[in-house]
């Protein structure tokens, strides 16, 4: 019997596989846009479905026709701008000083400390390099059964004046997801993968299972030959240990559809482990890292793909079937 071959798991390039911080991703990069709008949103995993569209890839040998195709499903309430933060860009980039809002929701008291006063305006503020948003989600719109918020920051795109007007305009107030993305975008998610305990070798690295008679183990990674050369064993040997919640980046998924009608998703009897979508919603095509409750973070792409079309297809059947069995 020939001898099955799989390709080593665990790419270098996340070393260490080191659990996340917190239960949602930290974005570190962006896009800068000409248009004055921020860069990013996020919303909360609901579960997954399939729907029927005809393909309008201009180079697919489907192109006209319909196909299957798996989506996500994030439900996505409005975000509350919680304070604006200015930047001077120095040796790094130096936070100078923050606007807060006079009247955030209770339910951030959770999270953070809100100040009883406001002692900054804008008026005081003249040199800066950059503004960017605190913002927070408002779970109790969703249907996932917490009050705590997440908080984060958000870009903003355009002119320094340009943002600032903006930045005025939305403090203390929601933004919601038609206000950021559309439909047939493209865009990057950033989230934090299921956590899986502690883990051997073979599931955490893919490694092959040893002869069975073997010494001492089959599981483990056999004889580390040179790499007993420096007296310790060197960190790209394959080894136990802690499996599951990595953040994780994922680019151009496509945006399929955005919606405002919870009726046209929720699936008969709710998705599972989620409940019932209560707001505004939209459907990325193929799978998103993470399990359902988890917080999404979405942006404009850093490397978009030319060759993904840029418009939003045709749904012809959206399946809305029960996936609690009979």
């Amino acid at each position: 019997m020939g001898k099955t071959g799989a390709p080593r798991h665990g790419s270098l390039q996340y070393w260490p596989h080191k659990r996340s911080k917190r239960p949602y991703a930290r974005v570190r990069s962006k896009t800068q846009l000409n248009e004055t709008k921020i860069l990013g949103f996020a919303g909360y995993k609901a579960g997954m479905t399939h729907v029927l569209f005809t393909d309008n890839s201009p180079n697919s040998l489907t192109k006209g026709n319909d196909i299957c195709c798996p989506v996500t499903v994030i439900e996505c309430p409005p975000l509350k701008v919680a304070s604006v933060r200015f930047y001077k860009q120095k040796t790094n980039l130096v936070l100078l000083t923050e606007i807060l809002a006079l009247k955030p929701d209770k339910e951030l008291s959770r999270k953070l400390v809100p100040p009883k006063k406001v002692s900054k305006k804008f008026e005081d503020i003249s040199d800066f390099d950059e503004i960017r948003l605190l913002v927070y989600t408002q779970p109790k719109l969703a249907g996932i059964g917490k009050k705590k918020p997440e908080v984060f920051e958000v870009g903003l795109g355009g002119s320094k004046e340009d943002a600032l007007n903006y930045a005025k305009e939305k403090l203390g107030k929601d933004i919601t997801i038609e206000e950021v993305f559309g439909e047939g975008q493209h865009i990057d998610t950033h989230s934090v993968t299921k956590g899986k305990g502690y883990q051997g070798a073979v599931k955490r690295f893919g490694i092959n299972l040893r002869e069975s008679k073997s010494e001492k183990t089959k599981r483990g990674v056999g004889s580390l030959g040179p790499w007993k050369a420096q007296a310790h064993i060197m960190w790209k040997i394959p080894m136990a240990g802690r499996h599951g919640f990595f953040t994780r980046t994922e680019h151009n998924k496509w945006i399929i559809k955005i919606g405002k009608d919870p009726a046209e998703i929720n699936l008969k009897g709710g998705f599972i482990r989620y409940g019932l979508i209560k707001g505004s919603y939209l459907l990325l095509r193929g799978s998103v890292p993470g399990p359902h409750k988890r917080l999404i973070r979405m942006n404009y792409p850093t490397r978009p793909n030319r060759k993904i079309p840029t418009q939003a297809p045709t749904i012809t059947y959206t399946s809305l079937e029960s996936q609690q069995g009979n």
